[in-house]
């Protein structure tokens, strides 16, 4: 599989914080697809092929969702909710990536079964840093469950 086939869901609703991303993937050489969705409703219509993404191919799955917490519409904790429910999503690798400092957010978020929590760093370099790590992790070196 190559890293274009190889999907990341960016589910971001700052827009400087998704070119930051975006900026930061490619600035590390990760060339895989970046799919970004900017609310909760935006990511669940496209894992679950409905709304805008109706008809989308959902045996084509991310390899890892980027998800921030503090999102308009649904918030990321409820997205997390509704991935963990379903039995074609529940398996899907999610690293929450927000700016949230609050302990029971850590603490909802792992309980729903995220697989990583990260505080953005405010810096742009540090932030560059931390995707390029997530990128090496998620995309490269973990195994992710089978289809």
């Amino acid at each position: 599989m190559s890293a274009k086939d190889k999907i990341i869901l960016l589910v971001e609703d700052n827009p400087d914080d998704e070119a930051l991303a975006i900026r930061a993937l490619k600035r590390n050489h990760i060339s895989n697809t970046i799919v970004v969705a900017h609310d909760g409703v935006e990511a669940l219509d496209f894992l679950f092929g409905v709304g805008i993404h109706t008809g989308r191919d959902i045996s084509i799955k991310p390899t890892v969702i980027l998800l921030d917490l503090k999102l308009p519409r649904i918030d990321g904790i409820e997205v997390l909710r509704r991935l963990r429910e379903d039995d074609r999503t529940k398996l899907l690798p999610v690293v929450v990536l927000t700016t949230s400092s609050e302990e029971q957010d850590m603490l909802d978020s792992y309980s729903l079964g995220c697989n990583s929590y990260i505080r953005k760093p405010v810096d742009f370099i540090q932030f560059s840093d931390a995707i390029r790590q997530l990128g090496m992790y998620w995309l490269l070196m973990n195994e992710p469950p089978p289809n």
